[in-house]
Formats: structure tokens, sequence, C-alpha cells
């Protein structure tokens, strides 16, 4: 169950100045939340939630036995409304969905919150459309802005909330704690690679086909090297039809990405940062085959396959088209 002391261990500045506001009952209508993701913003976003709606908070913090504190936690409270892209977006329809219940009370009592997640991705007509809960803020009425490009939402809309950033979490911190759950240490490596939070990291930790995507990416890099010729038929056969979803795929172009990092720092003679440590060996051998400005070329086409996905080109196209450039190097 998430609680301000477990939000305070990863965001203490963050989590001080929340709860600060709450005891003085100063807290801001609107608050955005930017920091990278995994940091912890939602978490913090359910907490604040929680203490504003809570029937029974003391000292700032929510008593988690109310129902409304349970209905928080089960993600179903009528009172709280969460925004998420509706596919690349968000869409203007959304948010004027959002402003028709701005003109009710709340189911519960007169206090609302509204959580909108990737904020930065909120179209132009949709972003000048919430300027209006922002310029008529209602006492009872939290809005919760979250998203990892802040330089991306309007000016209005910045000039009118309060920004919070939330404090990139250092990787050894997150691996030293999966270590102490027993995690695996090539495992516990690369998931405080992904990510900068330690719940989230656990969670991939514990799924088996997070192994497994690990095994199927240290392949494809062997194929890469020592069969370049049937790579494209092996991508199709193999990979493919193993990273179905396009999360899956993101996540597969993520830990492509951090091999080659990871062969940039076997080429600058840094191997003690080596996030694939137990297969140190064949990112040397890979690294006498390939020079520094072809790796670098490498990761060049890596982020370039992700904007690509970003941007729904199809998943094939932009695998097809990496491998055949990356078996270049």
């Amino acid at each position: 169950m998430v609680s301000w002391e477990e939000c305070s261990k990863t965001q203490p500045r963050v989590v001080r100045l929340l709860k600060n506001s709450i005891r003085k009952q100063r807290l801001a209508h609107a608050y955005i939340f930017e920091g990278a993701h995994g940091t912890g913003k939602m978490a913090t976003a359910t907490v604040l939630a929680k203490t504003f709606l809570c029937r029974n908070s003391e000292d700032g913090n929510p008593c988690e036995s109310c129902s409304n504190c349970k209905r928080i936690t089960s993600g179903n409270h009528p009172d709280v409304h969460i925004i998420i892209p509706d596919g690349q977006n968000i869409k203007i329809d959304q948010i004027r969905g959002l402003q028709k219940e701005f003109a009710y009370s709340g189911m519960e009592s007169s206090k609302k919150v509204y959580i909108i997640e990737h904020a930065d991705k909120m179209t132009v007509q949709a972003a000048n459309s919430l300027l209006k809960f922002l310029e008529e803020p209602g006492n009872d009425t939290i809005a919760l802005l979250l998203t990892e490009q802040v330089h991306r939402l309007l000016d209005t809309i910045r000039s009118r909330a309060q920004t919070l950033t939330f404090s990139p979490l250092p990787p050894q911190g997150i691996l030293e704690k999966l270590l102490q759950d027993d995690i695996p240490k090539p495992v516990a490596m690369l998931a405080s690679s992904l990510t900068s939070d330690y719940a989230e990291a656990l969670e991939i930790c514990r799924e088996e086909w997070f192994a497994q995507a690990r095994a199927k990416v240290i392949q494809l890099t062997e194929d890469l090297r020592l069969r370049p010729d049937y790579c494209l038929v092996v991508l199709q056969d193999q990979y493919l039809s193993f990273f179905k979803e396009k999360d899956q795929l993101r996540l597969a172009l993520n830990l492509l990405l951090i091999w080659y990092r990871d062969l940039l720092s076997i080429h600058l003679s840094n191997s003690e940062n080596v996030v694939f440590f137990d297969q140190l060996q064949a990112l040397e051998q890979q690294a006498l085959h390939t020079s520094q400005k072809k790796t670098g070329e490498a990761l060049q086409a890596i982020l370039t396959a992700q904007a690509r996905l970003r941007s729904n080109v199809s998943p094939l196209m932009v695998m097809e088209q990496l491998v055949l450039r990356l078996r270049e190097g």
C-alpha cells in the first residue's frame, strides 16, 4: 500500500512540501508533477488524493481505513478522475468530459481530484480547454498534471499550476534493494537501468517474461554478430512473435540500447559500468569486430527506431530497418 512514508524514501523534498501545505491547509488548486518515468509521480498523486479526501486524516496522513481511502486504493473512487492518452494524445473530448464533472458536486463530498497522466500529450485544443478549470479553480478541487516533458506543456498552463520536480533515483540504490529481495543480479542490474522506481523495478524482475525477453535480446545480438545473413528471418520467426505488443517491443529496444551502451563502455575501457556484466566476454568479442564509431551509429539507429515506433510506424518495418542498420556494424 503506497503511503507518504514510502514516497518520502525516494522523493523527500516533494513529500515535505506537500505535507507542509496540507498541514497549513494551503494546497494549491493545481500541481504539475514533472520528472522521469518511474520516479513516483502517480504514487504521490494517489497519496495526495487520499489525504485530500480522507475523512479521518491526521497530521497530513490518510487514515487508510475510511471508505474514501479504501476506494482510492482499489481504484474506484467516484470523485477521483484519471485521464490517460486516448491513443497518442489526450483529446479535447476527454477534457470536455472532465469539465462536465466540474459542474457537479462530488459523489461522496464536495471534493474532487483530477489526475492527468502524460499531460504533455494533450492536443493544443485540449490544453486550451483545460485552462478554463485552471483559470477558475474551485476550493474543493485539485488538478494533478503528471508529465515527463514539462517543456511541452503550454506556458499558460505552467503559469497556473505549482510545479514539483521529481528527482531521478540512482540505479545503484534500486539495485541494492533488489538484491536484498533475492533478485538475481543479472536481472536486477537490468531492471535498475530501466526505471527509477523501485516498486516498478521489483515488479519487472518478478515477471518470468522479462527474463525471457533479456535472453531474446542477448540472442539477437549474437545472431547479428555471427549469423547476420539470417537475422531478418530470425527476426520474424522468433523475435516479433515474442514481442507482440508495442509496449513489449519498446522494452526490447530499451534492452538493445543498454547492450550497445555497454559495448561503448567496453570501447572506452569502462567495463565496470557494464549492465550486462554476465555477458562481458560476448561484449568484448563484439567490440573486437566493430569500431567505436559504428557502435555510436548503432545507438543512434536504436534511438531512431524508438522515435519511429512512437510515431506509429509499422513495428515490422521499424525492426527490419533497425536490424539492417545494426548488422552493418
